[in-house]
């Protein structure tokens, strides 16, 4: 079973990379995936800041990863990707909880979620609270699920 581990120095580029194939696993076009590109993009100043996570078996490549990003009592999921050979392993849930673990961490009590519309069923799932359909961050025009967690129960203001 992979481990969960924090993304490393130098990673971004592969980890970009796994985003780009796991979005287009959905069947979008390569106008679509352009435009997204910005949005799929992992910073190196966000792993040095610990707040990327990836899963990989011993030191092979990571197989997913998950990103929480932002400040105060509400952090957002802001990546969250499974490479496609890797799907179906449980691999997203374990990424979900340590990404949980995580905004628990940063001293967070919520967490948001602005999911693209294949990944909402796994968020409900996970136990995310539709909120409201919400711009994307990639594409004009584009609405998305936008999700809320809590991470404390009772925490809801």
């Amino acid at each position: 079973m992979p481990a969960i581990r924090p993304a490393r120095a130098g990673e971004a580029e592969a980890l970009t990379a796994l985003c780009v194939r796991s979005k287009a696993h959905w069947g979008y076009d390569a106008a679509f995936m352009r435009l997204c590109l910005p949005a799929l993009t992992v910073d190196e100043a966000d792993i040095a800041a610990g707040r990327v996570l990836v899963a990989a078996e011993g030191d092979g490549p990571p197989l997913a990863l998950v990103e929480v990003l932002g400040e105060g009592s509400t952090v957002a999921l802001e990546e969250m990707f499974v490479d496609p050979p890797a799907m179906g392993r449980g691999l997203g849930r374990r990424l979900f909880e340590a990404a949980t673990g995580l905004a628990r961490k940063l001293g967070a009590t919520r967490m948001t979620i602005l999911a693209d519309p294949h990944a909402a069923p796994f968020y409900e799932h996970m136990g995310a609270r539709f909120l409201r359909n919400a711009p994307s961050d990639a594409i004009p025009g584009r609405s998305l699920p936008f999700y809320e967690y809590d991470l404390i129960p009772g925490a809801r203001s």
